[in-house]
C-alpha cells in the first residue's frame, strides 16, 4: 500500500441561471376593526399580516398563503378597499381569481 494520499479534483458545479419570474399582482390589506376580544391566534395573523394600527394599510404579492391569511380575519381587514367579508371579495376568493382591483360598492368609505 502506498502512503500517498489520493487527491481527485471534483467538477465545479456552475450556478443555475435563475429564472426571472413575473412579477406576482399585489394586494393591499387595511386593518379596519381591532382584533381585541378576538381569538389570540386572529390577533397573530393580523400581526404576521404586518398590521399593528387600525386603518394601516401593506401591499402583499397575492398568493394562496395570503389568501388563507385575509380570509382568516376577513371580519378585520379589507382589501383593496373592499371588506373582506363581502359577497363580492367572498366570491372572488371561492373562484381563485385575483383579489386586487376590486372596486368599492357605492356609499363605502375608504
Amino acid at each position: 500500500m502506498s502512503s500517498t494520499p489520493v487527491t481527485e479534483k471534483r467538477a465545479r458545479r456552475t450556478p443555475r441561471p435563475v429564472a426571472e419570474e413575473a412579477p406576482a399582482a399585489t394586494v393591499r390589506v387595511t386593518y379596519r376593526k381591532s382584533a381585541i376580544g378576538y381569538a389570540h391566534d386572529q390577533r397573530a395573523t393580523v400581526i404576521a399580516l404586518g398590521l399593528h394600527r387600525l386603518g394601516q394599510s401593506v401591499e402583499h404579492p397575492d398568493t394562496p398563503v395570503l389568501r388563507g391569511m385575509v380570509r382568516k380575519v376577513r371580519h378585520l381587514v379589507s382589501v383593496d378597499g373592499v371588506p373582506a367579508d363581502s359577497q363580492e371579495l367572498a366570491a372572488r376568493l371561492a373562484a381563485g381569481g385575483p383579489l386586487g382591483g376590486g372596486v368599492a360598492p357605492a356609499g363605502s368609505r375608504s
